[in-house]
């Protein structure tokens, strides 16, 4: 069910549309929360949040370092057996963006300040946050002051801030105060509660722990270094941050410097004059471990320092570019005539550097380090949403993350004991590899979680070639997630003596259908996961027989084994409904009434917020792409008739509630013909945050929805296709688009792709020769000239669907007629006693 959206939702006169920079040239008070996230830095290990340089005004402060965590014990209301039972949390790491400025002895605060001039900038060309403004003091002084912060791609510990103060009128004292503060969660600055914590949102952080999380351990200071360490109070987590300052004026000044447990300070006072700038440069290092004692740990940070010491801010700038710079020609995508699609394009690829660059065998938090959101918790969105476009970007890093999965299989297969199963059950929200989620009939229950990480390791194989992972690090993963689905579904004989493998009890993607049997989705990523494993060890046998030894040795690993995931798979139950003509999500989704969602008023949207769960469970509705998604991870096994019944049935129930839907509903609404309901969805995915459509932005970046952003571009409007390894395209440009250009990584090789209506172009830029086709047509791209297909056609059209669902009225087979129904409270009827 489509929310529209505007081709351009963004205030163009605050936000101008600059193809490389989110600019902001207006700054209100009223969306804080949304821009600090929107202007946030980070490169996979270390975040910060756009909080100003001066403190004030702000949200929620955050600087987040990647699985640097608390943990606290989850407390049931009633207890039962294999309940998550340690719950995980990010920790604020003490903040170091803080450099205050004071001019006569007023504070800058941005919004009470008379400004004459205002910009803030995110460069995704330079990978820096500035922030340009003139000040009208109280005293009517006009002061320049320009700041500059930096989160290092190429040295993941390093942040690099600096800030110039010129006063144009008149002379001042100016004081520059730098601090590092170690604020308890949800608190401010002046150890206050913090007045924006809202109602309850499952989204968002549980809120502030109770006790104090960091514990100091140590601090120094030496002239204008201060390095201060800390220890997470139950995780046992270890942290230690230092400040370097430099200053560089023709002022007279001096410097102050103090330390205590929660506060470094290195203040300048400087007696300025008109015309003469003040250039004060902050060189910060975080280092953490599982738990490495602290004063190691500022030995580290104190090594990071010397090195900007020693080259100075400009070389590592250089080295911010550089890096930059490859990785917009392994990742951009060009998109002609479309200046605020571009912007919004580039922001979200820049949100992906800045979530995975240096997340080094990490994994990748929903929000990236942009926000608290999902308490910095890892899902399946990173498999699914964001590896493929690793995969073809930057396969280096997609082997990263799936290392990360790697490492978690040992946790993996001591879940899958709890939950009585063979084999290995990655959680379904985790820091540290603990299942997280307390809520088992929308956590726990989704196994498919394990058939997503084997979707994952399994297209990195087919599409890089790096046959050496696979048999080392991958096939382990492979053979316990195959082991847990062949112990987790049973088989049933049928009347006919056939036989038939079903999985029953779990949960798909849509949360709002919950604990069910034989779940589309879940059967078909299963079989793909059980034909996959299969075909890997039958592979392994004759490539690299030792190998497959090793395998069967440490796992105790059977060819009977093998043999039964082969008929597991081939004998996997995928419902299909003669009635409708369509794949139920699962075995009573269809005896349910649809859940009215054209008559639903506007405020009672989430209805995760606003109605219990099991109301939600009792009706046809979906909060995201459930039965879609599977048509689209494993289009190869449903035929292009069955794509589209399936849209058409599943689209008007689906609320969009969930920001991972619109992306893939964008992609199969492109496939299968609805090309304007395919546009949509896309600006619907790339607009959720820079537009705030779901209304949490604030908590942080979608980051899975980011990652579909890329997803909807190549495979929806590139039309591109990669089952087993082959790779396909059947283009579908949207019509006011004159050309889309993007490099692929395939092999070893790069392509660069550019579609245009009447053609695409396929140039080859690196490596050996690649093999795709194009509707059909085998293309060879090498190295003499670019290969063009002409294109008849952008694909069928259809008109975008409309209203209410259109089996409403119809007849089940039992005879029962469907029926819509919003769900609505009732009033108490109260007897007066008169008596």
């Amino acid at each position: 069910m489509i929310r529209e959206v505007s081709s351009d939702p963004m205030d163009r006169l605050r936000f101008p549309a600059d193809e490389w920079r989110l600019v902001e040239i207006e700054p209100i008070e009223g969306d804080v929360g949304t821009t600090e996230t929107l202007f946030s830095v980070g490169n996979g290990y270390l975040g910060m949040r756009g909080n100003p340089e001066e403190g004030r005004t702000s949200y929620a402060h955050g600087t987040f370092i990647n699985g640097f965590h608390e943990t606290w014990p989850i407390k049931h209301a009633e207890e039962a057996f294999g309940f998550a039972h340690t719950g995980q949390t990010i920790v604020h790491v003490p903040d170091t963006k803080l450099m205050k400025v004071y001019v006569d002895d007023e504070p800058l605060i941005i919004n009470v300040a008379d400004l004459d001039s205002y910009e803030r900038a995110l460069d995704f060309r330079e990978g820096r946050l500035t922030r340009d403004i003139v000040w009208r003091t109280p005293a009517g002084k006009r002061v320049q002051i320009r700041t500059s912060r930096m989160v290092s791609f190429t040295d993941r510990h390093l942040a690099l801030m600096q800030i110039e103060v010129t006063l144009l009128e008149g002379d001042a004292p100016v004081v520059i105060a730098s601090q590092i503060v170690n604020r308890q969660d949800g608190y401010t600055d002046y150890r206050r509660p913090d007045s924006s914590v809202e109602g309850w949102d499952p989204r968002r952080a549980a809120g502030k722990l109770a006790e104090r999380v960091l514990i100091p351990q140590m601090k120094w200071q030496h002239g204008k270094r201060t390095v201060m360490g800390y220890q997470v109070a139950r995780s046992g987590m270890t942290l230690a941050v230092g400040a370097d300052h430099y200053i560089d004026t023709d002022n007279e000044f001096e410097t102050v410097s103090s330390v205590e447990d929660d506060l470094g300070k290195v203040v300048f006072r400087v007696n300025a004059r008109e015309g003469v700038p003040i250039t004060v440069s902050k060189a910060v290092a975080y280092h953490t471990s599982r738990g490495v004692p602290c004063n190691e740990l500022n030995d580290r940070c104190r090594r990071t320092l010397d090195r900007v010491q020693e080259h100075g801010f400009e070389h590592f700038y250089i080295q911010q570019q550089q890096w930059l710079d490859e990785f917009w020609r392994e990742s951009d995508v060009e998109i002609e005539g479309q200046p605020a699609i571009q912007q919004a394009v580039r922001w979200c690829l820049f949100q992906l550097a800045q979530a995975t660059a240096r997340s080094d065998q990490l994994g990748i938090p929903a929000k990236g380090l942009s926000g608290s959101g999902y308490e910095g918790h890892y899902f399946w969105d990173t498999e699914i949403y964001l590896v493929p476009f690793l995969i073809y970007t930057s396969p280096r890093v997609a082997r990263n993350v799936l290392r990360f999965r790697v490492g978690l299989l040992p946790q993996a297969r001591e879940r899958a004991q709890v939950m009585s199963q063979r084999g290995a059950l990655f959680p379904w929200r985790t820091i540290n590899g603990e299942e997280a989620s307390a809520y088992y009939a929308a956590g726990t229950a989704q196994y498919h979680i394990d058939a997503d990480v084997a979707f994952a390791f399994a297209k990195y194989r087919d599409l890089t070639g790096d046959e050496g992972f696979m048999y080392r690090d991958g096939a382990p993963v492979m053979v316990e997630t195959a082991r847990l689905w062949a112990d987790l579904g049973f088989w049933r004989s049928d009347k006919d003596g056939s036989r038939s493998f079903h999985i029953h009890g779990v949960t798909g993607p849509d949360e709002y259908t919950a604990v069910v049997n034989n779940n589309m989705f879940t059967n078909v990523m299963a079989r793909a996961n059980l034909r996959s494993a299969a075909m890997l060890m039958r592979e392994m046998q004759v490539a690299d027989p030792s190998a497959y030894e090793r395998v069967c040795h440490s796992l105790l690993l059977t060819e009977d084994e093998i043999e039964e995931w082969e008929q597991c798979a081939e004998s996997m139950v995928v419902l299909f409904d003669e009635t409708f003509g369509i794949h139920p999500q699962d075995e009573k989704f269809l005896t349910s009434e649809l859940w009215d969602l054209e008559n639903t008023p506007d405020d009672k949207r989430p209805l995760l917020l606003n109605y219990h769960p099991l109301v939600i469970y009792r009706f046809q509705v979906l909060k995201q792409a459930d039965v879609v998604l599977a048509l689209f991870l494993q289009g190869d096994q449903f035929t292009r008739e069955e794509k589209k019944a399936d849209f058409e049935y599943y689209d008007p129930i689906t609320t969009g509630d969930s920001t991972l839907s619109g992306v893939v509903q964008s992609v199969m609404a492109a496939e299968v013909g609805y090309h304007d309901m395919a546009v949509q969805y896309f600006l619907s995915g790339l607009y959720v945050d820079l537009a705030d459509l779901h209304s949490n932005a604030r908590d942080g970046v979608h980051i899975a929805s980011t990652g579909g952003v890329w997803n909807a571009l190549i495979y929806g409007f590139a039309g591109m296709r990669d089952h087993n390894g082959e790779v396909t395209f059947d283009p579908r440009l949207p019509d006011d688009w004159p050309s889309m250009t993007f490099p692929l990584a395939i092999r070893g090789s790069r392509i660069r792709v550019r579609l245009e209506a009447e053609r695409i172009t396929f140039t080859l830029e690196k490596g050996d020769p690649v093999e795709v086709s194009v509707r059909g047509e085998a293309v060879v791209v090498g190295a003499d000239l670019p290969v063009s297909v002409e294109l008849h056609g952008q694909g069928g059209r259809l008109q975008s669907l409309q209203g209410s669902h259109p089996l409403i009225g119809g007849r089940r087979p039992d005879g029962s007629v469907i029926q819509a129904v919003v769900p609505e409270s009732h009033p108490q009827e109260t007897v007066v006693d008169e008596g």
